[in-house]
């Protein structure tokens, strides 16, 4: 280093001025790495360190010298490019700062233009330094020959002009490539914009994956190819912005695949215009916490958003992630200032990569814009009691009537509503699991997921109640439609089946289909059984013949449930009858059988 020291020598008065001038604070500065006495050897210096290094440049330095330097970078980007390069010797111990009023014509890159530009700070290699080991220098010569999977055609920069073009991205742009490398699978370090050890070894990896050559310095070109090909999710569906005035919401959706459909408040409704099915919802009405959380609510109600997947909601927004056989789906809303906004994607299932870059663009796009959606949007819109604003209620396959048989919430059953369930639900809102089945009385006993607290519960009788007898059934005739459970009222034909089966009661009574399950109750409230299903069998009944598992049968399913059975006190008066309504209420529970 006795030739970088002479050509310091030669310009050290001038250099100690300028460290002590308040002139030269705000100028751009450059790091030397060498001198060099000939042009010559300048100049094949310059190409050796621009092979592994970043911003390299040359100038004349007078005196018959000629210097080979890193930058613009402004003072404190330039003395941490100092420290790194020099701790990790990829630029020599007694490397410096100079100024541009030290450098004379430029002599390399051959026909460029001196560039003064500071380079941004998070352009700095200050957190990932470069390791040339992990850099495959380009061949210098014709000669050499070039691995195979090099691509035919020439090269569409120089490594030199790569550089250039890539000192020229802006920090954002880099986080961008470094995003790209890593979901390509080449990057597993820090998204942050330096371009060093790390990312310069993913680059030369993903150019030799591509069969480029491995310089480890991109050019136009290869960014763009590496962009489009991270980018190719959204181009396949045309995600394009779109700003709803109405909705007051501005965001990024798969064009491609969805189009504006209607207004209907809460929504504005993209229904899918595309093969795939995609559906977008934009959330926006007026509200407060309790409208957030109402809406909270109505959505786990509707077909677009599956009952698998994870839920979260806060004191101002709500995630729900529903994943089904055909569909997932994302929503998110939030409350400011009085306006509830967010949007909902729904996606065909099994294309999960594309989905999820999707989804990421929607979610870093989303803006919110002045107004909000009428509450009286789609007001003129055909009413239906299977759609909430447009879109279809999700419905149980299949759903019955039960009755609580203790304080904890269990519960006694049909058999039938819970065959073949992936999922069974009490009202609708709360899991229970089977804790017993049995095919040949008919009976199942369920068990809630969490404790509940029912108004009332059945107490069994002790003996069976006299024929002719008047009894009443207790359940939900059209399935939950009308929300709550009625009395049908018949009679105790005989204490047996028509086979002679002490253990099941035959009943003189008109009924629904959704009234299987429901208490049957004698008019002192004690419960005689519960209401089997129609007979499904070859041989037609005349109509009103029912029959029912007496209280015996439902002892035996309720001890091998574990449950406990209360029992019915013995010479109670009969109930006024707005009071034996409201006790059958009180145990009445609706079951519902879920795909």
């Amino acid at each position: 280093m006795k030739t970088l020291i002479a050509a310091l020598a030669l310009s050290l008065t001038t250099f100690v001025s300028v460290m002590t001038g308040t002139a030269r604070a705000q100028e751009p500065v450059w790091i030397q790495i060498a001198a060099r006495p000939t042009l010559q050897e300048a100049r094949a210096e310059a190409q050796s360190f621009a092979a592994r290094l970043p911003d390299v440049s040359g100038f004349a330095l007078g005196g018959g010298w000629y210097g080979i330097v890193l930058g613009p970078y402004s003072r404190n980007d330039a003395d941490r490019v100092l420290q790194v390069y020099r701790a990790e010797g990829q630029i020599p111990r007694d490397s410096f700062i100079a100024f541009s009023s030290n450098l004379g014509n430029q002599f390399y890159p051959t026909g460029a233009t001196a560039n003064t530009a500071v380079e941004p700070a998070v352009d700095t290699p200050d957190l990932e330094p470069i390791d040339p080991a992990a850099v495959t220098q380009a061949p210098d010569t014709p000669d050499e020959a070039a691995p195979e999977q090099v691509q035919s055609t020439l090269p569409d920069e120089t490594p030199a002009e790569a550089r250039r073009s890539e000192a020229r991205l802006t920090g954002e742009e880099r986080k961008d490539l470094q995003i790209a490398l890593k979901t390509a699978g080449f990057y597993n370090a820090a998204i942050d914009g330096a371009f060093g050890r790390g990312t310069r070894s993913s680059m030369s990896e993903w150019q030799t994956a591509r069969g480029y050559e491995p310089t480890g310095v991109l050019t136009t070109a290869q960014r763009k190819a590496l962009m489009d090909e991270y980018n190719a999710p959204l181009i396949s569906v045309g995600m394009a912005s779109v700003r709803d005035s109405r909705a007051g919401i501005s965001m990024q959706i798969p064009a491609g695949e969805v189009a504006f459909d209607r207004y209907e408040s809460p929504f504005a409704v993209y229904s899918p215009s595309g093969d795939l099915g995609a559906q977008v919802l934009l959330i926006s009405q007026p509200g407060d916490q309790g409208t957030l959380f109402g809406l909270y609510e109505i959505m786990q109600t509707l077909e677009i958003v599956p009952l698998n997947g994870p839920r979260e909601r806060g004191s101002n927004s709500f995630t729900l992630e529903g994943q089904g056989s055909d569909i997932v789906s994302y929503t998110e809303a939030r409350l400011a200032n009085g306006e509830i906004k967010g949007f909902t994607l729904v996606w065909p299932a099994g294309d999960e990569d594309r989905r999820a870059r999707i989804l990421a663009a929607m979610k870093a796009s989303f803006a919110r814009t002045e107004g909000v959606l009428d509450p009286a949007a789609g007001a003129d819109a055909p009413q239906d009691v299977d759609l909430i604003a447009g879109l279809d209620v999700r419905k149980p396959r299949l759903s019955r009537s039960g009755f609580f048989v203790d304080g904890k919430g269990s519960v006694v059953t049909t058999a039938d509503v819970v065959q073949g369930c992936g999922r069974v639900t009490l009202d609708h809102e709360y899991q229970a699991e089977v804790a017993h089945v049995d095919a040949t009385t008919g009976v199942a006993v369920l068990r809630p997921a969490q404790d509940l607290a029912p108004m009332g519960f059945a107490r069994l009788a002790s003996s069976s109640a006299r024929l002719n007898s008047d009894i009443a059934v207790s359940g939900f005739s059209y399935e939950g439609v009308l929300g709550a459970p009625s009395l049908s009222w018949g009679s105790l034909q005989d204490v047996k089946d028509l086979q002679g089966n002490t253990g099941v009661s035959r009943l003189q009574l008109s009924s629904q289909p959704g009234d299987a399950g429901g208490p049957i109750l004698t008019k002192d409230g004690a419960v005689q059984g519960m209401l089997l299903g129609e007979n499904a069998g070859a041989t037609q009944l005349p109509e009103g013949v029912r029959f029912a598992a007496n209280a015996e049968t439902l002892r035996a399913a309720l001890a091998a449930a574990g449950v406990s059975a209360s029992d019915a006190a013995a010479d109670v008066a009969a109930l006024p009858i707005g009071a034996l309504t409201r006790q059958a209420n009180g145990m009445t529970v609706l079951v519902s059988c879920w795909e």
